[in-house]
């Protein structure tokens, strides 16, 4: 049951915010806190299981078309699913003043997310994958149209017509799978586990695969795909940008793990360099537009797109060491990009502006907030010691053993991450300070939500075993494609 719980306590709490948000605005906020901890602490107790699956439930729900409400929890799901609860009860905190209007509705919003993230991390019913996919989608539009910035209408419209035209591709390949497999067997199934290795030609397999691709590859997002990108994650407000940064891209990420790989092995195979090749194209693309930008959410998300990349490269090289890489870089990059968007939601609360070139100067006012975004800027360029430092280097390392020359070019997107990373810190906060400036330094419910990251960013920077170690099984289950719990 604690799986169940891990959602429905998520959406229980999300319409009691809404209720509560009538009467205080502080309910609906230590409502959410309280469900989101309450989320975190029931997974940290899968912790003590061992074995590639942690834990399982599976119920009955629509017999009549093969649905169940199947939920698993193997190693990779847990540490995306602690990253979930992590960044929701960041995301609180640091909305905490910046949300004012609709409080309720808004922590509704945020809680009905997690719960669609957390259930993605754990359906194990291909129905009941999608219906989670689909439940993030309205949370985040409303959260971008209603909390965003004054381009938050298009920038909402437009996220919501990218993923819901490649979710319907999506769906059609998870029918074709369906309607294939019951054709073969006689047994009209969506569970994940039976249509594991299911017999068709090989064509059918790559453009069922592709369905799937278009679906992830938009969440991810994936150059080509990523137009979408730099303007939700600038109109969304602080928390929508952490979780789209953070947690949805992650879903995307997890989709390309656990489903095309797994389930169109040949066709993945033949698909992997065109895959990678798009993403060392992201990671150099995403670099460079990242440096060529005069509004900060818009650098970071570029930045983003670049470091997403690196994910897409490790996971069709498709080796245990780049796999182990990729879920490392996941929980790194969720921490350090939520550290920069939460990092440009404190500068536009004190400075009305996300320009840059009306910034400067800022370390000799705020010097607590120039340390922690220099702490951030280097965890963003790999600075060893750090988590993303070693998910890259082994997303490197395992993918330069099936294509060398695209792992060198990837490398030097490394190179770009300096160039944009240490000239966002010169332009924000050295050089001459503007003149009247008087600005307040970051406060203890700031300071705590960054000082949280940083630890985390710092662990798995020190001492990844316990993340490595809960994760070899899982790994290999995926791998040799055999893991029915």
């Amino acid at each position: 049951m604690i799986l169940a719980w891990l959602i429905f306590i998520p959406i229980i709490a999300g319409l009691l915010s809404w209720w509560l948000g009538r009467w205080h605005s502080l309910w609906p906020r230590w409502l959410a806190l309280l469900a989101i901890i309450a989320d975190l602490l029931l997974t940290l107790i899968e912790l003590n299981n061992g074995g590639p699956w942690l834990a399982q439930l599976d119920w009955p729900w629509i017999p009549s078309f093969g649905i169940r409400f199947h939920l698993a929890m193997d190693g990779i799901s847990l540490w995306l699913i602690l990253l979930t609860a992590f960044l929701g009860l960041v995301s609180v905190i640091t909305s905490w003043k910046e949300v004012q209007d609709r409080v309720g509705f808004f922590h509704l919003n945020i809680l009905f997310l997690l719960a669609g993230v957390i259930g993605v991390f754990l359906a194990m019913d291909l129905f009941l994958f999608y219906f989670f996919w689909e439940l993030m989608l309205i949370p985040m539009f409303f959260l971008i149209i209603i909390w965003g910035d004054e381009n938050r209408r298009y920038a909402a419209t437009k996220f919501f017509i990218f993923t819901q035209l490649s979710s319907l591709l999506m769906l059609l390949a998870i029918l074709g799978l369906y309607f294939i497999h019951g054709r073969n067997t006689g047994q009209y199934t969506f569970d994940y586990f039976q249509l594991l290795n299911t017999a068709m030609s090989p064509s059918i397999a790559f453009w069922l695969m592709l369905g799937f691709v278009a679906a992830f590859f938009v969440k991810l997002p994936a150059f080509p795909l990523h137009t979408w990108l730099p303007d939700a994650y600038a109109s969304a407000p602080t928390a929508g940008s952490v979780l789209l940064a953070g947690l949805l891209s992650k879903t995307a990420a997890y989709g390309l793990l656990r489903f095309v790989v797994p389930l169109f092995p040949q066709a993945a195979a033949e698909f992997s360099y065109v895959a990678m090749l798009l993403g060392v194209i992201g990671i150099l693309y995403g670099a460079v537009l990242a440096f060529a930008q005069t509004d900060l959410k818009r650098l970071i998300a570029y930045s983003s797109l670049s470091h997403l990349g690196f994910i897409l490269l490790g996971i069709f090289a498709w080796n245990k060491v780049a796999l182990s890489g990729v879920l490392l870089q996941m929980v790194a990059h969720g921490c350090s990009t939520a550290g920069l968007f939460i990092l440009a939601g404190v500068l536009e609360a004190r400075l009305k502006t996300r320009d840059l070139r009306q910034m400067g100067g800022l370390w000799t006012v705020v010097p607590r907030m120039g340390g922690v975004a220099m702490f951030f800027a280097l965890a963003t360029l790999g600075l060893p010691g750090m988590g993303n430092f070693v998910g890259e280097f082994l997303i490197l390392l395992g993918a330069f053993k099936v294509q060398a020359g695209l792992t060198a070019a990837a490398a030097a997107g490394m190179i770009g991450a300096v160039i944009y990373a240490l000239w966002m810190m010169q332009v924000i906060f050295q050089g001459p300070v503007r003149a009247n400036l008087s600005l307040s330094d970051l406060n203890f419910r700031e300071a705590s939500a960054f000082g949280a990251m940083i630890v985390a960013l710092l662990w798995l920077g020190l001492y990844p075993n316990p993340v490595f170690n809960t994760l070899a099984p899982a790994l290999k289950a995926v791998i040799t494609n055999v893991a029915n719990p």
